[in-house]
């Protein structure tokens, strides 16, 4: 994806009962690689992200490397706990997956749980500029109001 295209809009859909969530075809074209592969991520409690596996490990893989850095040096030697930590999130936060026909994407059964919705239940699709965020309706509605009040703000972060 170009990094001056942002990924915007807000959509509802609801989950099937093979837990399969239909994406809108003009986010997902944007994110989509040729062999029809992403990346999902848990991103917090009632919402996952949707990457392109490019922007996905350009970020992942720079962090991964830094830390690898700083433990071949002995720099961790006192954080093992937080490495452990690391590794356990690190190992379950992310999946690559494909987005079938008709740009349908499977939510694997280890992201189910963090989303909350169950089949027949409704998800909420937000562009969130670099991804596409999949939310429970509530936890969505919940995010809003503790934010919308420093859109102005974080706009003039990003303008000037």
């Amino acid at each position: 994806m170009p990094p001056s295209q942002l990924i915007l809009g807000e959509y509802s859909r609801t989950l099937d009962e093979r837990h399969r969530l239909s994406i809108p075809s003009e986010m997902a074209e944007l994110l989509v690689a040729d062999d029809g592969l992403c990346v999902l991520a848990k991103q917090r409690p009632g919402a996952l992200s949707l990457w392109s596996r490019t922007r996905w490990g350009n970020q992942i893989d720079a962090a991964v490397e830094i830390v690898n850095c700083k433990l071949a040096t002995h720099r961790l030697e006192n954080r093992i706990p937080q490495l452990q930590e690391f590794g356990r999130l690190l190992s379950t936060r992310h999946s690559e997956v494909s987005l079938a026909g008709r740009s349908r994407l499977v939510i694997p059964e280890s992201f189910r749980g963090f989303l909350g919705v169950e089949p027949g239940g409704d998800v909420v699709l937000v562009g969130a500029s670099v991804c596409i965020e999949l939310w429970n309706p509530a936890q969505w509605l919940q995010y809003q109001h503790e934010k919308m009040d420093n859109f102005d703000t974080l706009l003039d972060l990003l303008v000037s």
